[in-house]
């Protein structure tokens, strides 16, 4: 087989099983009686590292300043996020995450760990082992191309986003 043979069956074989995974974490949200789209949950997430501005956001996720202001409108509303005015320029807005929008995104996180390590307690040691490594790699990987892309990273994006 060849290199790009081989590469494209390993690209096929991710994008097969990826959408299996965030499916079962996916009935865990839902499960979980704190309705939220994926794309709630990601903001959430990004928002637990450190406070974000609007723009930052947007493009992180590749949508329209509208777009993302109706979704940080909504977690908002239910108390998990904070509008607060960033201590380096009054103007600006950073957008954080509650305790409670913390504790919401511990419990779905805990929920869909539980539920990925019960489908994986079934597999032998050795499999848990290359298993693994095997993402071990795909993390590399991926984290790779994030910052090597030919038209900049996204974070690239956002500083200039938030300058202007």
């Amino acid at each position: 087989m060849s290199r790009s043979t081989e590469v494209k069956a390993v690209a096929q074989e991710i994008v097969k099983v990826i959408p299996q995974v965030m499916r079962t974490i996916g009935a865990e949200r839902h499960f979980s009686g704190h309705t939220m789209s994926p794309a709630h949950s990601r903001l959430l997430t990004i928002l637990a590292s450190h406070p974000c501005n609007l723009s930052e956001l947007a493009v992180r996720h590749a949508v329209s300043l509208p777009t993302m202001s109706n979704s940080i409108s909504v977690l908002v509303e239910r108390g998990w996020v904070n509008r607060v005015p960033s201590p380096d320029d009054r103007r600006q807005v950073l957008l954080e995450l509650t305790p409670d929008g913390r504790a919401v995104l511990v419990e779905i996180k805990s929920r869909a760990e539980a539920r990925v390590a019960g489908v994986l307690g079934k597999l032998s040691s050795d499999d848990l082992a290359s298993l693994s490594a095997g993402l071990a790699v795909l993390e590399q990987a991926f984290t790779f191309a994030m910052c090597s892309r030919p038209h900049g990273h996204v974070l690239d994006k956002v500083k200039r986003v938030s300058r202007e």
